[in-house]
């Protein structure tokens, strides 16, 4: 006979057993709506608790490497925004699916393999942070807030979190990586690993670097880059350059209104760049980015669909009831230029530099990806940053080559353990892994292999 009578003792256990099960819980991905069959890979969503009752709800995607997975680099993914669901990259950029938009609708994807998946030769991390972003909540108001010093402290207790439950994986060589304006969080997290790994932090992860595309490392500098970078590829003149640089004493984004000759050229400059397509100035401006066919943006749209999808959310093994909308980005968190703190978001890292700075003391290994056609961070922005390390260059600027033709060039850097190899992408806007997949993947797997732990295999 059931008791009818349940105990204090009782009532504890019961809640202590729930906030366990919150903790960490993950599960295998053996299919998804829209791909045909099983998936070829081994594909793991769940869940990582943080916080003294597990009140953060942290929700990843971890797609195991098709080569050696528990041989080959641990990339740990931070999607840009702030805001970006991970769930972006893997189908749409450098995961392992991409989308099929020929045999797609806007409200169902049919899915297909990326041949130019970095889960070729890595282990990959995707994330929802922060929290509210994707599948990723709260069970407390407070626990909704953050910001982007909470949200690099959040990722290093997650990484901890996550390698305790896969001790497999704790040897692999780990990579913080990153794109947009991840920049300014990839090498914060970078250092708290090395300094966990420093003051004894456990388990100790095996850190050997970062790897970042298309960053923004200056609230300031890397938007006020913009002026040089449209002189150089023709989108202003001489003239309006010219007359900016003697006016506007270096600042080209906070306009002084008593300064009429440096407001004349920008808004000159304005003119001329306000239908610029700013993730690729080579691609038409798209009015409404998430319906015309024609922007690269359109899976905006799609992704929307397709993550409010019932099945796909039991496929993903999604928990119900805990996230009501499906966003790509959640535009509350997105930060745009002068942004102002929002009250869930505090944006408290103005700029990256000095964490990189500090960085070059440690044993570590860069790759930092440019587009070359990147309006949103420019590489000329990436360029001023890179020099103020006062790095010896041990490879001057050189060609890379793809199937013969010239892909990019390539900068190396090195002081004692320290390296950085700065990249640029022939043709490349900010999404490099979208506009240039097969270049993004070669420069990735090439940089992975020069590395000297990486096995034969």
């Amino acid at each position: 006979m059931v008791a009818k009578h349940i105990t204090v003792a009782s009532l504890s256990f019961i809640f202590i057993f729930l906030l366990s099960s919150l903790s960490n819980a993950h599960s295998i991905v053996k299919n998804l709506p829209g791909f045909n069959g099983d998936l070829p890979f081994t594909l793991e969503t769940g869940y990582v608790g943080l916080g003294a009752d597990n009140e953060i709800q942290l929700f990843y995607y971890f797609v195991e490497s098709d080569r050696d997975p528990l041989q080959d680099p641990l990339l740990f993914y931070l999607t840009g925004g702030p805001g970006t669901s991970g769930l972006y990259p893997l189908l749409y950029q450098n995961g392992p699916l991409s989308i099929n938009y020929d045999n797609s609708t806007s409200e169902k994807l049919t899915l297909e393999l990326n041949p130019d998946s970095w889960a070729k030769t890595a282990n990959v991390l995707f994330i929802d942070l922060p929290v509210g972003t994707g599948f990723s909540y709260a069970t407390t108001y407070e626990a909704s807030k953050s910001s982007d010093t909470i949200s690099a402290q959040q990722s290093y207790k997650f990484l901890l979190k996550w390698l305790e439950e896969h001790p497999k994986f704790l040897n692999n060589p780990l990579y913080i990586s990153g794109i947009s304006y991840m920049g300014l969080l990839v090498p914060v997290v970078t250092l708290e690993v090395y300094k966990g790994n420093e003051r004894g932090d456990q388990p100790q992860l095996n850190i050997k670097g970062y790897v970042i595309i298309s960053p923004l490392t200056h609230k300031f500098n890397d938007f006020n880059s913009r002026l040089e970078f449209s002189h150089r590829l023709a989108l202003i003149s001489d003239d309006i350059y010219e007359s900016a640089k003697s006016t506007c004493n270096g600042n080209y984004v906070n306009i002084d209104p008593q300064n009429a000759l440096c407001s004349n050229s920008l808004q000159q400059m304005n003119e001329c760049t306000s239908r610029i397509n700013a993730g690729n100035i080579l691609d038409p401006y798209c009015d409404n980015e998430d319906t015309d066919p024609s922007c690269r943006k359109v899976g905006t749209t799609s992704l929307a669909y397709f993550g409010n999808d019932k099945e796909v959310r039991k496929a993903l093994h999604v928990r119900e009831g805990t996230v009501e909308k499906f966003e790509k980005t959640n535009d509350t968190i997105h930060y745009l230029l002068n942004k102002n703190d929002t009250e869930c978001y505090s944006y408290d890292i103005f700029s990256s530099f000095l964490y990189h700075k500090t960085l070059v003391s440690k044993s570590c290994e860069a790759l930092i990806l440019s587009g070359d056609h990147d309006f949103t961070f420019p590489y000329v922005g990436q360029e001023q940053w890179i020099k103020s390390l006062n790095l010896p260059i041990e490879s001057p600027w050189n060609p890379w080559f793809l199937n013969n033709q010239v892909a990019g060039y390539e900068t190396k850097y090195v002081k004692n353990g320290y390296s950085l190899t700065h990249t640029i992408v022939k043709g490349a806007g900010h999404s490099i892994p979208l506009f240039k997949p097969k270049e993004a993947w070669a420069i990735f797997d090439a940089w992975l292999a020069s590395q000297s732990y990486v096995s034969d295999s």
